[in-house]
């Protein structure tokens, strides 16, 4: 059975239809009030044992304004030997900006297990190969990227400077008042 040229097109319009849905609920590097209910309930599901997609995660972080630790889902990269987390919104996502404000350190619940780490952030020059990892095994981000997994890796040097990556570094754990 081979596929017709009406079908293609078809794919197509709703692939772009649900991008351009994706991009909407984070329209100014934001979630809206649908998207925020979904990432709460990312939150549950991502943090639990053994419900939890393979790459997804739970990233804890002090905010820089609360002052209280703030659950955000993200997907985990793992790329030679080492795991990233990348801001598919860009420099200014919340969980980006209270990360520098925390000085990289946080907390990252998967499978049910929580410890924390310490962010280091990537320079740009570094991230394109990784952004291609991220997209390969994060789809709902490639709206915000404008990128498939495949697209030539100068394309993702291109985007490389508007997203922010960060290798996770394991930190001992230590109690100290508002860290988390």
């Amino acid at each position: 059975m081979t596929i017709g040229p009406t079908v293609v097109r078809s794919v197509g319009l709703l692939t772009r239809g649900v991008a351009a849905l994706k991009r909407a609920m984070y329209r100014g590097g934001r979630p809206n009030a649908l998207m925020r209910l979904g990432n709460r309930l990312d939150v549950l599901l991502y943090g639990a044992r053994w419900l939890s997609p393979r790459r997804a995660a739970v990233l804890k972080v002090v905010g820089r304004r609360s002052g209280t630790i703030t659950p955000v889902p993200v997907a985990v990269t793992h790329y030679r030997g080492a795991d990233f987390l990348v801001s598919m919104l860009g420099p200014d996502a919340s969980w980006v900006r209270n990360v520098e404000a925390a000085g990289g350190k946080a907390a990252l619940r998967r499978k049910g297990r929580e410890c924390p780490i310490l962010l280091e952030e990537i320079p740009s020059e570094h991230r394109a190969q990784i952004l291609r990892r991220y997209l390969a095994g994060a789809p709902g981000a490639r709206p915000h990227l404008g990128l498939g997994p495949t697209a030539p890796l100068p394309e993702f040097h291109r985007i490389a400077p508007r997203h922010p990556v960060f290798r996770i570094h394991e930190r001992p754990v230590h109690v100290h008042k508002r860290e988390v």
